[in-house]
């Protein structure tokens, strides 16, 4: 039976590739603990030219859209306090910032973090940026539909390489909250 991953040579066992990946994923993979072992998580190189979803599906195929996912790092304001955490969509969807995430959050405000924060702060590149690997503190928000998905494709870190992740990964890492309606 074809899958969309298909369209990619290599899928490596991500902890065999711990060079190609900036040092928070890295330590992730290497410290990884879960019900899922962390031989699941699977490398792919890719093109940096294509990392943003649009171009990345027009060339490697788009039937990677349904099975893949952004995530988003957000500044929620209250009372004077910034609180960063991230969101993990679908990558077809966008995150209801406004709504689901203010309000589970405890914000006043929301908005998308400026991009020199999320990159200064995840250690990752913009373009890049993956669940796998954030500061422990942040609070990590995934659309429960994630888990659902038998793999999905995320971030590597950097702009070239994608993960390829079991669905119910999502789950086990640290500071989620599963959230149904979390992508408008």
């Amino acid at each position: 039976m074809q899958t969309p991953f298909d369209v990619f040579e290599e899928l490596a066992p991500a902890p065999g590739r711990l060079d190609e990946l900036v040092a928070p994923v890295a330590a992730a993979l290497r410290d990884w603990r879960g019900p899922v072992p962390a031989s699941e998580v699977r490398y792919v190189e890719t093109d940096p030219a294509v990392a943003d979803t649009a171009a990345f599906v027009e060339r490697y195929g788009a039937g990677l859209l349904a099975a893949s996912a952004t995530c988003v790092i957000v500044a929620a304001k209250r009372g004077g306090e910034t609180t960063l955490a991230a969101c993990l969509i679908p990558s077809a969807a966008r995150a209801d910032v406004n709504g689901a995430v203010r309000r589970h959050l405890g914000a006043r405000k929301v908005s998308f973090a400026p991009m020199d924060t999320a990159v200064g702060r995840t250690g990752m590149e913009y373009g890049g940026i993956t669940p796998i690997g954030l500061p422990a503190d942040w609070p990590l928000l995934v659309d429960a539909s994630l888990l659902d998905l038998e793999r999905v494709l995320i971030g590597s870190g950097r702009r070239v390489g994608k993960l390829v992740v079991p669905g119910k990964v999502f789950a086990q890492l640290p500071g989620v909250d599963v959230l149904p309606g979390l992508a408008g």
